[in-house]
């Protein structure tokens, strides 16, 4: 059980929130709505869940004003639910302690400046004329590269790679596994081999970015790969040299990014979904999941690519009549021309 209490009222001072019911109620925790007891705190954010809030154990639950109506017990009301519970879940969330100072393990160059108050873990690697800002934590088996910069208050969880050339800015979490600043794929094709083109560039992540674990981010070719502040980037996601991610951009897990490619502010981008090299994204654009994009896209707005699914026999039928696709249009075309 957590250590950390707070009475109801105490969460709705805190967080600006109006509540209703026992402002005395102490929570020292949070849960589902199904699942949590009366000293736990849950939420209500989708209204596929409602049906779930008349018989919730919770001691408190954070919804909206109309939702607050139904509610059997203490309840905060929010205009958004489900950013007030991120804020007050944050309470609670139990981070183990960072010890400033370098595990004996840890192998860093002569020419690497790391912060006194800085974590370094259990065989960590800091290679020559590396920085690691004030605050910042680097789990076990974390590697950075020559010339590289972690940003005060960053958090390497573990087994990260910064290959060459990355600049983290300020409160950037990186999850296992990713590797940040490895060679793009850069090719030229001489008669009957292939000729590998250096990548000179690096990469910059601005301040407060999330990279999801297994993640991979390319260096530039010639110019650096940037995402600007507050971008999330999900889990076994592909960023490749040279794109360019405005702020606050999320991306789901599996997704990629082609060379060049340039997105906007505030995009949400699915699963799985695929961006062209050299395409433009504009700002606040949503890509579904599984979509590809083919085109720059101009205006704001909401995409979608890909076929529904089917049941199979229906699906097989349909996809036998694709490779007539361009012979059924000329012929519609060649009737609407005799019509008239």
């Amino acid at each position: 059980m957590s250590t950390t209490r707070y009475s109801v009222a105490q969460l709705a001072e805190r967080f600006a929130l109006e509540f209703r019911g026992d402002g005395t109620r102490v929570i020292d925790g949070v849960g589902t709505l199904a699942g949590a007891g009366p000293s736990q705190l849950s939420f209500l954010s989708n209204s596929k869940y409602a049906g779930q809030l008349a018989a919730t154990h919770a001691g408190v639950v954070v919804l909206n004003r109309e939702a607050a109506e139904n509610c059997p017990t203490a309840a905060l009301i929010a205009r958004d639910p489900y950013v007030a519970y991120a804020h007050i879940a944050a309470l609670f969330e139990r981070l183990p302690a960072a010890t400033p100072g370098a595990h004996p393990s840890a192998v860093i160059a002569p020419s690497a400046r790391v912060s006194p108050s800085a974590s370094v873990g259990p065989h960590c690697v800091i290679e020559e004329g590396a920085v690691v800002e004030e605050g910042a934590v680097l789990g076990s088996h974390c590697i950075i590269g020559q010339d590289c910069v972690v940003g005060a208050q960053s958090r390497l969880v573990a087994r990260v790679t910064l290959v060459k050339r990355v600049t983290l800015g300020k409160r950037v979490l990186v999850h296992p596994g990713a590797v940040i600043g490895s060679d793009g794929f850069g090719l030229a094709f001489d008669r009957d081999h292939w000729v590998k083109l250096p990548q000179l560039g690096g990469v910059r992540i601005g301040d407060d970015c999330e990279i999801g674990a297994n993640t991979t981010i390319d260096c530039g070719a010639l110019e650096d790969t940037v995402l600007e502040e507050d971008v999330r980037l999900d889990n076994q996601i592909q960023i490749a040299h040279n794109v360019y991610i405005g702020a606050h951009t999320a991306m789901a897990g599996c997704a990629a990014v082609a060379g060049s490619a340039k997105i906007g502010r505030y995009c949400m981008i699915g699963g799985n979904a695929g961006v062209l090299g050299h395409l433009e994204v504009a700002d606040r654009v949503t890509i579904t999941a599984k979509s590809l994009v083919t085109h720059s896209i101009r205006e704001a707005g909401e995409y979608s690519s890909g076929v529904p699914l089917q049941e199979n026999r229906q699906w097989r039928r349909n996809a036998a009549r694709f490779k007539h696709l361009d012979e059924y249009a000329r012929r519609l075309s060649a009737l609407e021309k005799d019509k008239k």
